[in-house]
């Protein structure tokens, strides 16, 4: 079988990623039909389609091995030239990372503030559902994911993190108002909760277990954001399940309480990494996952 011809490959990943094939040719200085013609050529070469001609274009599951292959190639690349070029400085190296919410908003950025201040990096950080960001890697949109699954892909390494446990906090306010006589399944169906999605089903998960509750059943406010989580807590407009490492501050001062001081929620974090790695992507993952396994509980 022949090698790869990379412009092919370009092509595929410019249409996928400008959404179009008519972007695509703009954003490669060539005509649109030339887009389909490489595309062709590279489906021709594996036998296969390889692009979902929909509207906006989407990889199938062979175009999305190719891409993330082609992705890896290319931060390679990126981190081999300036080392041969010492004198084009011009470039930073573009990584991308899939995490979750409450990690951002509390350990991730610190772990990786010395390698970002002593390297040009330019960084990108999708933000997923802890279980649904290896979707991410999978595809090949990341080098690197945080999730809750501890086995890894064909290719990569899942190296341990820590535990994150979950508490079910309100403010005193928000308690006595609806919890004035305990947490009880009668009150928690009447009182406000908050998910980070419509994918997120962690806090109904729990209230099933624990309190028997049917999934479907609670009310729930919608919110992206692990930060506002906090806020809608504190500000006594819903109960939450929080990561214990986001509200210390909080609980020390008494703006939160725990309605449920019995249970706890865990959940285990895995960094998922492509298993060669080389330079910064390597320092990465160390600092990473040493700065992880110093903060959170073991």
């Amino acid at each position: 079988m022949r090698g790869l011809d990379y412009r092919w490959v370009t092509a595929l990943d410019a249409v996928v990623a400008q959404r179009g094939f008519e972007r695509a040719a703009e954003h490669l200085c060539i005509t649109q039909s030339a887009v389909s013609q490489r595309i062709k050529q590279l489906e021709k070469l594996m036998a296969q389609p390889l692009l979902v001609r929909e509207q906006p274009p989407r990889p199938t599951a062979a175009g999305q091995k190719l891409l993330g292959l082609y992705r890896r190639v290319r931060l390679l690349e990126q981190e081999l030239l300036p080392e041969l070029t010492p004198d084009d400085i011009s470039q930073p190296l573009s990584v991308s990372l899939a995490t979750n919410a409450d990690s951002l908003a509390t350990w991730l950025l610190p772990a990786l503030s010395p390698l970002l201040k002593a390297r040009r990096i330019e960084l990108t950080l999708l933000i997923e559902d802890e279980a649904r960001t290896l979707d991410r890697l999978r595809s090949g949109e990341v080098v690197g994911a945080i999730s809750m699954d501890q086995t890894p892909m064909p290719g990569c390494v899942a190296d341990y993190l820590g535990r994150v446990d979950f508490l079910c906090v309100a403010s005193p306010e928000f308690k006595a108002r609806y919890f004035a006589d305990g947490t009880t399944r009668d009150n928690l169906f009447a009182a406000p909760a908050v998910a980070f999605d419509h994918h997120d089903d962690m806090h109904e998960q729990f209230i099933q277990q624990h309190f028997n509750l049917p999934v479907g059943s609670l009310m729930k406010h919608t919110v992206r954001s692990s930060e506002a989580f906090v806020k809608m807590a504190t500000e006594g407009l819903a109960y939450c399940l929080i990561p214990r490492i986001q509200i210390i501050d909080e609980l020390a001062a008494g703006d939160l309480v725990n309605l449920t001081p019995d249970i706890t929620l865990i959940r285990r974090l895995y960094w998922h990494h492509w298993a060669l790695e080389s330079g910064v992507l390597t320092e990465l993952s160390e600092r990473l996952v040493q700065h992880a396994q110093q903060v959170l509980p073991q």
